[in-house]
C-alpha cells in the first residue's frame, strides 16, 4: 500500500482531475482532508461520477467548510479549529489518494499549512500549469518540499502543452516529469479511463 499526495502549484491547476485519473490508474482509495465550498459538488462528487472501477472506496472529509476560501479562513467563519493532527488517515490496505487544497501554502491555521499534511513516505505528485509566472511557483513549490525534507516523486502538466517551460523545469528541478493532460472539450469516464491507462505504468513504479 502506496499512499500518493496531490498538490497542485496554486488553485484550479488541475489537482482534482489528476487525483481522478491517478484513483482510476491504481484503483485506489481516495481522500480529501478538507473541502472548502461547494459542499453540494464537492471533490469527492466529483471523483464519484468519473472514476468507474469498484475497489476505490472514496473515504469522508475531516472537515467540511462552507465557505469556499482559504481553509483557515473558512474554518473561522464556520468557527471550526482545523490542526494537521485532528485530521486521521483512512485505515486502508488499498493503495490512498490524498488531495490538498489549493497549493503547498495554503493556511490551515495560524501556524500550519497544507504542507503539514505530508507524511514522510508519501509519494507526492505536483501539478504544474502554464501560466505567466508558472515556472516560478512550480520550483519554488519544488523548493519548498525540499526545506521540510521531502521530495517530489514527479510532476503532470495540466493543459495545453509549453515545450521550453517543461524543459526548464524539469532541467531546474531535476524531477521526473510522468506527462500531461490536455486540454480536452470533455471529461468523461472513458476520457479518464484513457488518461489512467497512459499514466498507470508510471504510477505504479513510483
Amino acid at each position: 500500500m502506496k499512499s500518493i499526495f496531490v498538490s497542485g502549484i496554486g488553485t484550479e491547476v488541475g489537482k482534482t482531475l489528476v487525483s481522478t485519473i491517478i484513483t482510476e490508474a491504481l484503483e485506489a482509495d481516495y481522500f480529501k482532508p478538507i473541502q472548502a465550498g461547494d459542499l453540494q459538488n464537492s471533490d469527492t462528487h466529483k471523483l464519484k461520477k468519473l472514476v468507474t472501477n469498484q475497489k476505490t472506496v472514496f473515504h469522508p472529509n475531516s472537515f467540511q467548510l462552507k465557505t469556499p476560501m482559504s481553509p483557515h479562513a473558512a474554518a473561522e467563519i464556520d468557527k471550526v479549529s482545523i490542526k494537521a493532527n485532528k485530521i486521521k488517515r483512512p485505515i486502508t490496505e488499498n493503495d490512498l489518494v490524498i488531495e490538498g487544497a489549493g497549493g503547498l501554502l495554503v493556511p490551515i491555521n495560524n501556524s500550519e499549512t497544507i504542507i503539514d499534511l505530508i507524511q514522510p513516505e508519501d509519494k507526492i505528485i505536483l501539478v504544474s500549469r502554464h501560466y505567466l509566472g508558472s515556472i516560478n511557483h512550480t520550483l519554488l513549490s519544488i523548493e519548498a518540499l525540499k526545506n521540510r525534507g521531502l521530495s517530489c516523486s514527479g510532476i503532470i502538466f495540466s493543459g495545453d502543452e509549453h515545450k521550453s517551460t517543461e524543459e526548464i523545469i524539469e532541467k531546474l528541478s531535476g524531477v521526473r516529469i510522468l506527462g500531461r493532460i490536455e486540454n480536452e472539450p470533455y471529461f468523461d469516464e472513458n476520457v479518464v479511463k484513457e488518461y489512467a491507462q497512459l499514466f498507470q505504468k508510471k504510477l505504479k513504479s513510483l
